[in-house]
Order: structure tokens, then sequence, then C-alpha cells
């Protein structure tokens, strides 16, 4: 118990048994997920979630859609061939703020990251522009977004084709066609940002 309570605390008390257990294995500990589950149960050790809801997702606009290539295959071979971006948003004392990120697929790595407290086009450029800077993708990369006017804007589409990035955008309404990033996003909120005041 004295290492789960450790762990539990060094998470920020969002860890649940089956991730405490494989930090407990990594530590060297030999203990079954089930009796992980049973001692945090019997403690009242239960990872805690706090949630605070904004729709950013604005799919209503005239801009052009691209068809959907990644179709949910989230796997591929190497770094760089497929990457997903989305928005999402932070409560602050101050308001919102939203965070753009790229993730790439492979190492499940955020090669791109901006943050603003306005929702426009910019905050996805800028993210996409870092990405770029650090990764240099070769023509053929993939990238799969929401439908957001963000991502559907002449400007974004330019700096796209500027280097031979393939778009792939979800279908309608569907929002496992972005989970791996939206479970990147989950993560983040659930182990620090539903946790501090920012």
């Amino acid at each position: 118990m004295a290492h789960i309570r450790a762990r539990f605390s060094t998470s920020h008390e969002t860890y649940g048994a089956p991730r405490m257990h494989v930090e407990l294995k990594e530590d060297g500990l030999q203990v079954g997920r089930h009796r992980v589950a049973r001692l945090m149960r019997e403690n009242g050790l239960k990872a805690q979630q706090k949630r605070r809801y904004k729709k950013t997702t604005d799919s209503s606009h005239g801009g052009p859609v691209a068809a959907n290539l990644l179709d949910q295959d989230f796997g591929c071979d190497g770094p760089d061939k497929k990457w997903g971006a989305d928005i999402s948003y932070i409560w602050t004392a101050e308001g919102w703020l939203y965070l753009a990120i790229v993730l790439d697929l492979y190492s499940r790595r955020i090669v791109g990251w901006a943050t603003s407290d306005r929702l426009k086009k910019d905050l996805a450029l800028r993210a996409l522009r870092r990405a770029i800077a650090l990764r240099s993708p070769l023509p053929g990369l993939i990238q799969h977004t929401d439908r957001d006017s963000q991502y559907c804007s002449h400007d974004y589409q330019l700096l796209l084709k500027a280097h031979e990035i393939v778009p792939s955008m979800s279908g309608k309404g569907n929002c496992y066609d972005n989970a791996m990033v939206e479970t990147m996003f989950k993560t983040i909120k659930n182990e620090l940002v539903w946790r501090t005041i920012f």
C-alpha cells in the first residue's frame, strides 16, 4: 500500500487500478491487477476527474471537406506517416484558453502545439507550422482532423498543400474518427488540467 499511495499521489490522484498496476510492475513489484484494484478500493483510492464542457467544433461552414482517408486506422509503421490534429480548451481564472495539437500517430507524441484565448484559424496554423518545423515530414503524410472551420480554411489547406501533406477529415458527427487525439486530450486533462487552477 505504501507504493500504491506514493504512486497515487505523484499521479495527482488520477491513476486507476490498470495504470497503477503497470507502474508497480515497472517498479519491480510482483502484484496482480485485481489485487491492486481491491487494495485501492478498500483504501478509498479512486481516480478523480473534474470536468467543464465547452464546444469547440463548428462544422457549419462553407469550407471544403476532405475525404476520410484514415477511416479509423490509427496504426502506422513509422513516424511522420500519419498525424492527427484537434483543438480543445482549458478553463482558467481569466476564461477559456484554447489548445491546438498535432499528434504523430506512430509515437503518440505531440509534435506541434499552440495556445490562444481566441478560437481562430491562426491557432491551428501555428500548431501545424511548429510540427512541420520540428519534423520536416516527407510528402505523402496524412493529417487527419475533424471538420472544424479552422481546418477547412483556405490558409490551412494552402499550408498542407505547400508541404505535400494529404488532408483527411472525420465523417460528419463521428467523434470516433479522431479518437486518437481525443484520447490524448483526455489524458492531459485528467492528469493535469482538471486538477489545476490556472
